[in-house]
């Protein structure tokens, strides 16, 4: 059987999302439980971190713990990565000592590379390009609060980013509709964009594109590495906060997300942020329940 990656959303099929995700709700109520659950027993996860973490790398570390396996946790100080050695020779030596791989870079192509040279599973735990860890604890938020995302309108706010290009991945494998709001010079990948078709369109303004909103998601205007252009960014950025205007032109039952960590009172408001539509807690949470989830699939599957 060929070895399954997951890159972007795009490499599994729509059923098989699905099925992470309700697959995720079941070990988080496993986990809640107390029983002792172990499908991952003497798996070895190695994780690749050229860019810092908190939440990706607590929430794999945690879920190969609780599945009974072990992670490595890798900086490229650590690693012949960072030292000049081929991303490909990396990836064949490696493969051979561990049972799946994780890995946090900025290049897409990076990753890309070190899948096709790899003997075992690889997930992106984020790039420049796509963020599809994330993707998966948000649509089990969504689900967990409000069943079933197909049909329904989803609004990102901010820069056309590695958070977006997934969200737009997103709106085609799981049937929404994603009205996106960011300033010129900052739009999403304009290929991927058109991938989407339907599922995807430019709005003229935030406020147009949180009309009647089911959720409204946003990110840090200057993401790792974008940290010189912060000043630039927030006079680009000034009028796209996510604030309680704009969560009020949706609907009453709309939620928040935001993938975390949050700069308050600037791409949101400290009130939205701490608001009851704000569902951020729980959407971090659940990073362990779907990276489980994605573990046990690429780990175990028949």
């Amino acid at each position: 059987m060929a070895t399954r990656h997951f890159l972007t959303l795009m490499d599994f099929s729509p059923a098989e999302l699905q099925g992470l995700i309700q697959r995720a709700i079941e070990l988080k109520k496993i986990q809640h439980s107390g029983q002792v659950f172990e499908p991952l027993k003497n798996k070895v996860l190695g994780m690749v971190f050229e860019k810092s973490s908190t939440r990706t790398r607590v929430a794999f570390e945690t879920a190969m713990a609780q599945c009974g396996g072990h992670a490595i946790f890798l900086s490229p100080r650590d690693t012949q990565l960072g030292r000049g050695e081929p991303i490909k020779d990396s990836a064949r030596v490696l493969s051979r000592m561990v049972d799946i791989f994780m890995i946090r870079t900025f290049e897409h192509e990076k990753i890309e590379e070190f899948a096709a040279y790899s003997q075992v599973p690889v997930i992106n735990a984020l790039t420049d390009l796509q963020h599809p860890c994330q993707l998966l604890a948000d649509m089990q938020t969504y689900f967990e609060h409000r069943g079933d995302i197909k049909g329904k309108k989803v609004v990102w706010i901010g820069d056309g980013n590695n958070m977006c290009h997934s969200y737009i991945d997103a709106a085609r494998q799981f049937d929404f509709q994603l009205a996106i709001a960011a300033p010129e010079g900052y739009l999403p990948d304009n290929g991927l964009l058109n991938a989407a078709g339907e599922h995807a369109s430019l709005a003229d303004s935030p406020a147009a594109a949180c009309q009647d909103a089911d959720l409204i998601v946003t990110d840090v205007w200057a993401s790792m590495g974008q940290e010189e252009e912060s000043n630039k960014r927030i006079k680009a950025f000034a009028d796209y906060q996510v604030n309680s205007e704009l969560m009020q032109l949706a609907k009453p039952d709309a939620l928040f997300m935001h993938c975390l960590p949050a700069h308050r009172d600037e791409e949101v408001s400290e009130e939205v942020l701490e608001g009851p539509q704000s569902v951020v807690w729980d959407e971090a949470g659940n990073r362990l329940h779907s990276q489980k989830a994605l573990l046990e699939f690429l780990l175990t599957r028949n």
